[in-house]
């Protein structure tokens, strides 16, 4: 059974407790008690299946076989660029596999490949003003700058990796007919239509400045730091592009494409999911459904208790859907307009044609005068929905509207 279903089983008994309780029957009251601790149970379960498919990654769906495991085990972001800068460490591996990556991509690099696979590994930061500076005796206490977290690939988006050229995607948009037929009576011709959706090459970068120590460490948790920076940044350029790209030089996301359907706010935020669930099921859309939204709308949600002072939960707002709130979700307008998105996720296409390209800059006027070092990092990548009517968008919610 769905969870959405054992929630709304739940609410039917939680009611007949309440009536119980009025009427004073005891006898009533204890066996709806106990049927909802039996069911509390096959809830959490149900809980527990959904938060692991939620944790499930991106799939990747081509690629990666080239780079093998020794390039995942050995490969040392900090000792690629120390070397790049020209600083006395071995970095002979990192160069030798360059050739390798370059095959992937598809072209040399501008300065060092850093291939995307290897980010892995999570671990702590700490900013003093605009650059990193390492501690000398525990690495491990870094402490990470506020940053959202990447969520689109969590959510189910599929991942191609290893593109070269621009790629063109067959995408059906009509099936041949099906009819029923007598005994030797011919059956009518029909025929499948097809287009195709293109994914083309983007580019994404950011400069940065690294102290040269950093770059010398031999540390573990250095090296982690390093690996954590680049795919964070990387992670949070491509999601804010899947969420709602579409502006210069960017892909084009889910609430830029064309074709997505929209639900005008209700009376609460329950009645219009309830309206964006709908909108989905006539359009037969996947089970691999989730929700998009902001941290504000979480709060609204929270807030809102039923008639005996306890939370309503947000599983009944939204239906026991699988909901992440992210600051990644856009806020725009006046008064603000929270966006929400309520859709198939393994529908939207994530395509990387580089490894993340670094170039070292030693010579920097600002970093030089420093010791440090300048850095430019860019990766190349393209969005793209598969079906525009697997999602639905929420138009005019704010956090003001009744949560039920």
């Amino acid at each position: 059974m769905k969870l959405s279903d054992l929630i709304e089983k739940r609410a039917a008994i939680v009611a007949r407790m309440s009536a119980a309780h009025e009427k004073d029957d005891g006898e009533a009251f204890t066996a709806a008690e106990l049927e909802l601790r039996d069911l509390d149970a096959k809830i959490e379960r149900a809980r527990k299946i959904d938060a692991a498919d939620r944790a499930e990654p991106g799939r990747p769906i081509a690629g990666d076989a080239r780079l093998d495991s020794e390039i995942r085990s050995r490969f040392r972001v900090g000792r690629a660029l120390a070397g790049a800068a020209g600083l006395g460490v071995d970095w002979s591996f990192e160069r030798e596999v360059q050739t390798e990556l370059a095959k992937r991509s598809g072209r040399s690099p501008e300065g060092v490949f850093i291939p995307t696979e290897i980010f892995e590994t999570r671990a702590l930061t700490t900013v003093t003003g605009s650059e990193l500076v390492p501690t000398d005796h525990r690495p491990d206490q870094y402490v990470s700058a506020l940053t959202s977290a990447s969520v689109v690939r969590g959510l189910g988006a599929r991942v191609l990796n290893g593109l070269t050229g621009n790629v063109s995607i067959p995408r059906e948009t009509a099936s041949p007919a099906i009819g029923w037929v007598a005994e030797n009576a011919a059956l009518s011709a029909g025929d499948a239509d097809f287009d195709s959706i293109t994914l083309s090459p983007k580019h994404a970068g950011a400069l940065s400045e690294y102290s040269r120590n950093m770059l010398m460490q031999a540390s573990p948790d250095v090296e982690a730091l390093l690996r954590q920076m680049l795919a964070r940044n990387l992670a949070t350029a491509i999601d804010r592009a899947a969420i709602a790209g579409g502006g210069a030089n960017q892909p084009k996301g889910v609430l830029a494409t064309a074709g997505i359907q929209t639900a005008a706010v209700s009376t609460s935020i329950f009645e219009v999911v309830a309206r964006a669930q709908a909108l989905a099921d006539a359009e037969n859309v996947g089970a691999a459904r989730a929700i998009l939204t902001t941290p504000g709308i979480r709060k609204t949600v929270a807030t809102k208790l039923d008639g005996q002072g306890r939370p309503i939960g947000a599983d009944v707002v939204f239906l026991g859907m699988p909901t992440v709130f992210s600051n990644l979700a856009p806020i725009s307008g006046s008064p603000a307009e929270h966006a929400l998105i309520y859709g198939d996720w393994s529908e939207l296409l994530i395509g990387v044609w580089s490894e993340i390209d670094i170039l070292v800059n030693p010579f920097e006027s600002t970093a030089y005068a420093k010791g440090n070092i300048s850095i430019r990092a860019m990766a190349t990548v393209d969005v793209a929905v598969r079906h525009p009517k697997a999602f639905v968008s929420v138009r005019g919610l704010t956090p003001s509207l009744p949560a039920i």
